[in-house]
């Protein structure tokens, strides 16, 4: 038997059992839906293949796919917001990286010392993942996807708005008088 212990999205921890090693991932996936998250994010962030991009499962992580009203896709991790960046292979004298995609975020300063990168100048960034090299890992794709594709934003899709089914009859409307409190 395996233990798992995940934070909740409000900061509890709870301890989950896990049948054998090939369940992990089943779990993580499961409670990662809820945005509970397993683990702290490294430094430099965590690290996949490029190839898993496109189709990665962010509940893996604890995170979720989210487009913003301006159309910006993000990565939604703990509360913080991720942008994709795409970055060009480096070929130099010092250091040679092939071409990677980023997802990052301005530092603050509550974020642990380990975690932020300097970037040219002044500002300091948050990496929550990099995509680089490799061979890909379909143990890494959302379910059923197929490789290569991107997935949709389960954000966009899974959560319809809310109705209140209309009234039969008019409610009377409340009365109060000015010693009486307000809630």
């Amino acid at each position: 038997m395996l233990h798992i212990e995940f934070t909740t999205d409000l900061g509890a921890k709870v301890t989950v059992d896990v049948e054998n090693a090939s369940a992990l991932l089943d779990t993580q996936r499961q409670y990662g839906r809820l945005g509970w998250t397993s683990g702290e994010i490294p430094s430099g962030g965590y690290q996949f293949p490029l190839e898993n991009e496109p189709d990665f499962d962010w509940h893996l992580i604890g995170a979720r796919k989210w487009t913003s009203p301006d159309g910006e896709e993000l990565v939604i991790h703990k509360g913080h917001a991720y942008r994709r960046r795409e970055l060009e292979a480096v070929d130099s004298r010092k250091m040679k990286l092939p071409a990677a995609v980023k997802y990052s975020r301005g530092a603050k300063s509550t974020d642990p010392e380990h975690v932020r990168e300097k970037s040219d100048g002044e500002f300091e960034y948050v990496t929550l993942a990099i995509f680089r090299g490799g061979r890909r890992q379909d143990r890494y794709a959302t379910p059923g996807a197929r490789p290569g594709t991107p997935t949709q934003a389960p954000a966009q899709a899974a959560r319809p708005a809310p109705t209140r089914p209309a009234p039969t009859q008019p409610r009377p409307s409340p009365t109060r008088t000015d010693d009486e409190p307000p809630f």
